[in-house]
């Protein structure tokens, strides 16, 4: 009989093992960028379901490559699959196979997905994880992201002539000069506006189109003499053609684009790192994780929102503390002083009025994930695993962690562990924020209350609990909602009027005297519980008095059953222009 062949080396089996995961990654790369090649074609051809289905699916695609890698690997490995001296080995054959290729620091994310599933690590695994807090994903990046210059010849109006030249669909143009009037009126008006005379010198865009959801945006920026400003253009192909739609200048404007709460953009970039390096020019208060993010390498920007998170513990003796506002009933919460992210732990039981499952409280949130979040939806990062050091924690908090959340927090030595928690961008809850707030500012919330109510719902979101704490206010004074244990879809809901009763002792007690379903909703109940009075509650009376009518709501369902894409945008149009239907 002949002998078994001897199995090959370690330095070989490495060499082998960090060439397949460079492969997998490449495979993956590969299907994402064709998954976001479709989207100037959705866009030209009005094509938005289809837009929603590449959504998904490309939200999809890192754990379904995550997977099957880590899968093929530990088939091909056996019983060494679990041998950390051999992922050692691996890590550091891997190292050097990817130091010349694009963007090497989404490449480790992808080998350390793999590790952390095959080994269930807690914390960080130095040994087979890539993680450093030195290390800036921007730092090594000595090339730029290609772009087109558009010098001034002396005539702002054919500098952006030239621009939207290159910048044709294959859908016509509605009134190619009327847009091009559009960014040059905006521009001048700007300049007049911030008192700027130094003379302007040149645009520069990002050669690939951005595209989110029903809208295509050319980003860049502006220079002149001593100044810069952000500039991105908003595409919109109506029925009878393409057109801009608004012109953004400002730096809140564009940051809003670029939005924790938006959905992320599909655009065709060969290094993301490149286009992030860009937009930080323009937007020097946005985190780099959330660039990445909102740009889709969503686990980069988690990888990074990771390193933040413990720069800043490695820089500053901040404590954990209870996060402001009410004491949730289904999430425990907490945040770091000084820096503005909230972590939300599930508690291991919720009071008999809250009818629902750890499970469904899970499936809520992976649900907004790949949702349109139309601005109004705070984008909730999903950890698992983590490690936090023991002593930086307040020990009321500390306490109701292990108490309250045991299946999710334990204490290991030094070490809180945390099974699973959401981080998200801390917001001021809006419930706190009026009670401080100017009475200008205090309207203006409400109005943007109402508004988020609206635009939760015309992309089929009834946030379920409207109470003001479940809803935050951002530095750009934009109220967001963030509490998703009774989220639904609006074509779930059944709106109804409040019947009347049929004696005057029905209508005195203390129950409900008529049948309510589960999925039952009285719209003329909401002011009931928001706590507005005076002349808050006739501002919103004035403004949204309509979201209280059950009729507006039912008018709602019947057009989204319909098919009707009710548009919900990142940005105000400019100037009046002639309606046209979407």
């Amino acid at each position: 009989m002949a002998e078994a062949p001897a199995p090959p080396d370690d330095a070989a089996l490495a060499h082998d093992c960090a060439a397949a995961i460079v492969a997998a990654f490449a495979r993956y790369n590969a299907e994402y960028r064709v998954i976001t090649r479709r989207a100037p074609e959705r866009f030209e051809n009005r094509d938005w379901d289809g837009v929603q289905a590449d959504v998904v699916e490309r939200l999809d695609l890192y754990s379904r490559m995550v997977n099957q890698t880590t899968s093929e690997l530990r088939q091909r490995l056996g019983e060494r699959a679990m041998d950390t001296a051999l992922w050692a080995a691996i890590k550091a054959s891997y190292t050097g196979q990817i130091a010349g290729l694009t963007d090497p620091e989404f490449l480790k994310t992808f080998f350390n997905s793999i590790t952390r599933r095959l080994f269930d690590t807690v914390g960080v695994d130095p040994a087979i994880e890539f993680f450093a807090l030195d290390v800036d994903p921007l730092r090594g990046i000595g090339s730029q992201v290609g772009t087109n210059r558009y010098g001034n010849r002396g005539s702002v109006e054919l500098l952006f002539e030239e621009l939207l030249s290159d910048f044709r669909f294959r859908t016509p143009w509605r009134d190619f000069e009327g847009s091009v009037h559009h960014v040059a009126t905006d521009l001048k008006l700007h300049l007049q506006r911030t008192n700027e005379t130094r003379p302007l010198r040149e645009v520069e865009v990002i050669r690939p189109v951005f595209y989110q959801m029903s809208r295509a945006y050319v980003v860049g920026r502006i220079l002149g003499e001593g100044w810069l400003l952000p500039f991105v253009l908003a595409f919109r192909n109506t029925r009878r053609g393409v057109l801009v739609d608004a012109v953004m200048l400002r730096e809140s404007d564009v940051s809003i684009l670029f939005s924790f709460t938006r959905s992320y953009f599909h655009v065709d970039l060969e290094r993301v790192g490149e286009a992030v390096l860009f937009l930080s020019s323009m937007l020097p208060h946005k985190p780099v994780s959330e660039l990445f993010t909102v740009l889709g390498r969503a686990k980069q920007g988690k990888t990074e929102r990771f390193r933040e998170i413990y720069r800043h513990l490695d820089g500053t003796e901040d404590r954990f503390v209870r996060a402001p506002g009410e004491r949730g009933l289904v999430m425990a919460c907490f945040t770091l002083e000084n820096f503005d992210v909230i972590f939300k732990v599930i508690r291991d039981h919720f009071p008999p009025v809250k009818n629902i499952r750890r499970e469904e409280v899970m499936a809520k949130y992976e649900m907004v994930f790949k949702h349109d979040r139309a601005g109004r939806l705070v984008d909730a990062q999903e950890f698992k695993r983590i490690r936090l050091p023991r002593r930086r924690f307040d020990p009321d908090m500390l306490a109701e962690l292990t108490g309250e959340c045991a299946l999710n927090v334990h204490v290991e030595g030094d070490d809180v562990i945390v099974s699973h928690a959401y981080v998200e961008r801390r917001m001021i809850p809006l419930n706190l924020y009026l009670r401080s707030a100017s009475a200008e500012d205090a309207e203006l919330a409400v109005i943007e209350y109402g508004q988020a109510i609206r635009d939760l719902a015309y992309t089929n979101i009834f946030a379920g609990d409207l109470l003001l704490k479940n809803f935050g206010v951002t530095r750009h004074n934009r109220v967001i909602f963030y509490d998703y244990d009774e989220l639904c879809r609006i074509t779930d809901c059944r709106f109804r009027d409040l019947p009347q009763a049929p004696t005057h002792d029905d209508e005195m007690r203390a129950e409900t005297w008529f049948y309510v379903a589960d999925n039952d909703v009285f719209p003329e109940t909401f002011l009931n519980f928001l706590g507005f009075e005076g002349h808050l509650r006739e501002v919103f009376l004035e403004k949204h008095g309509e979201i209280l009518e059950a009729g507006w709501w039912r008018a709602l369902q019947e057009r989204l059953h319909a098919g009707a894409v009710v548009e919900v945008l990142p940005y105000h149009r400019h100037r009046v222009r002639v309606a046209s239907s979407v």
